[in-house]
C-alpha cells in the first residue's frame, strides 16, 4: 500500500517521471554496467541493452506500476508483477540484485531531473520502488520454491538440431546430469545460456515447442535474429552432443487444462508456445473446443507447420483457420485466407479463454478485434518474446 505521504508526491510528479523515465533508465543502465560490468555476464542481454527493449520494458513496467499505485492504493497490479517475477527468476535474479538496482537508478533520477529530484521526491519514489521491490522478491521465492531443484541452471546436451521453417530451428535436448527436472506447463519457456566468442554468457527466453510435459527432454524452435547474440550462435555453432545451460521452465500465460472453449491467436514464431499446447492437449485425450487462429507471410515460412496440423487431426472438437500475406503455392488443403488476420465473420465460443503470441502489432489488432466481437478483456492473455514492451508503450 502506498503512503498517504507519499502518493500526492507520486501523483503530482507522474506526468515528469512519465516523461522523463525512458532517459532516466538509458543513464541507469549505462551507470549500472559501467560500475558492474559482471552483471553483462549471463543476466542482461547486450543485445537488448543496444536496441533499447530493456531500456524500454524497464520504464513501462515502473510508470504502469507507479499509476496503479495512484488509481488503486490499497493493491498491486498482479499480472504485471507476476509477467516480471516469472521472467526474472528465468534468470535466477535474487533478492540483494534489487539494491544494485535502486542505488545505479536512484542515481541516475538525480542527475537527470536535478533539483527537482528534491527529498521529498525521493522518498516518494522510493517507496514506489521498494513496494515493487518486495512484491517481486515474494513473488520469485514462491516460483523457486515449486521447482523440482535449487538451481538457476543445469546441463543439457543437444540430441537433434533440424531446420523447421523459414530462418527457424528445432533443437531438442536431453538432461546432461542428474539434476531433478521440473514438469513444465503448456506454454511456459526457459532460459537458454550460451558462451559466446568474447568469453561472456549471453541468455534469451524461448518457449517450450514440444513434450512440455516430459521429464527426458526439453524442446526449442528458435526464429534466427540477426540482431541478436543467442539465437545466430544457435544456429551456426551448436552442434549435436554440445552443452548448454538449461533453467527451470517458467512463465505465468499458460494454459487451463481443464477449462472451457479456447482460442489460440498467433503469427510466425509465435506459433511454438501453441504447438506445445495443443500437443498437450493430444495427450491428455482432451475433447476441449478449440480454435487454433495463425497467420504468415507464406506457408512455407510457418515453422512448426507439421506438428501443429498433425495435432489438429487428432484433436476431436478442434477447427483452424490461417491467414497468409501471400497465397501463391499454397497447400489446397489449408484452404488460407489471404491477408492479415482479420477475426469478423469467425464465431468466437462463448466465454472463450484466449491466448496471443506473436509481433506486439499484431496482438495488438488481434485483441481489439476479440474485444469488439464480445471477448471480455481479462479473458485474453497475452506471451512476449524478451522484454515486455506492451506495457512501455
Amino acid at each position: 500500500m502506498l503512503s498517504e505521504t507519499s502518493r500526492p508526491v507520486v501523483q503530482a510528479t507522474l506526468p515528469v517521471i512519465g516523461e522523463r523515465i525512458g532517459e532516466i533508465t538509458k543513464k541507469f543502465y549505462a551507470g549500472m554496467f559501467a560500475a558492474r560490468p559482471e552483471l553483462l555476464d549471463g543476466m542482461f542481454s547486450r543485445a537488448n541493452q543496444k536496441n533499447g527493449a530493456q531500456q524500454q520494458a524497464l520504464a513501462g513496467s515502473i510508470a504502469a506500476f507507479a499509476s496503479h499505485l495512484v488509481e488503486h492504493p490499497d493493491s498491486l497490479p498482479e499480472s504485471v508483477l507476476s509477467r516480471i517475477a516469472h521472467k526474472h527468476t528465468s534468470l535466477g535474479i535474487q533478492p540483494d540484485q534489487y539494491q544494485i538496482v535502486f542505488d545505479y537508478l536512484f542515481a541516475a533520477i538525480a542527475e537527470d531531473l536535478g533539483d527537482a529530484a528534491t527529498d521529498e521526491v525521493v522518498a516518494a519514489w522510493s517507496e514506489v520502488y521498494w513496494l515493487m521491490a518486495d512484491a517481486l522478491v515474494k513473488i520469485e521465492k514462491g516460483l523457486y520454491a515449486e521447482q523440482a531443484n535449487d538451481r538457476i541452471y543445469s546441463p543439457w546436451k543437444l540430441t537433434s538440431k533440424q531446420s523447421s521453417g523459414l530462418d527457424c530451428m528445432t533443437f531438442r535436448f536431453e538432461p546432461a546430469d542428474d539434476t531433478a527436472v521440473t514438469v513444465a506447463k503448456p506454454g511456459q519457456f526457459v532460459s537458454i545460456r550460451v558462451p559466446l566468442a568474447d568469453g561472456l554468457r549471453q541468455c534469451r527466453q524461448y518457449s517450450l515447442s514440444d513434450n512440455v510435459e516430459s521429464t527426458t527432454e526439453r524442446v526449442l524452435t528458435t526464429k534466427l535474429d540477426e540482431g541478436g547474440e543467442v539465437s545466430p550462435f544457435m544456429h551456426r555453432n551448436l552442434e549435436v552432443g554440445d552443452v548448454v545451460e538449461l533453467s527451470n521452465p517458467y512463465g505465468d500465460i499458460t494454459l487451463d487444462m481443464d477449462g472451457g472453449p479456447i482460442v489460440i491467436a498467433t503469427a510466425g514464431i509465435g506459433c511454438t508456445p501453441s504447438a506445445s499446447a495443443l500437443q498437450s492437449l493430444v495427450s491428455t485425450g482432451s475433447d476441449r473446443q478449440v480454435l487454433v487462429l495463425h497467420a504468415e507471410a507464406v506457408e512455407s515460412n510457418w515453422a512448426l507447420k507439421d506438428q501443429m496440423l498433425a495435432a489438429v487431426e487428432q484433436l476431436p472438437n478442434v477447427e483452424m483457420r490461417l491467414w497468409l500475406e501471400d497465397t501463391t503455392g499454397t497447400t489446397e488443403s489449408l484452404q488460407a485466407a489471404e491477408g492479415f488476420m482479420n477475426l469478423s465473420g469467425i464465431e468466437l465460443p462463448e466465454d472463450a479463454r484466449m491466448y496471443l503470441c506473436g509481433p506486439l502489432p499484431f496482438m495488438r489488432a488481434v485483441r481489439s478485434q476479440a474485444i469488439a466481437a464480445g471477448v471480455a478483456p481479462t479473458n485474453i492473455h497475452y506471451e512476449v518474446f524478451g522484454p515486455d514492451l506492451w506495457l512501455a508503450a
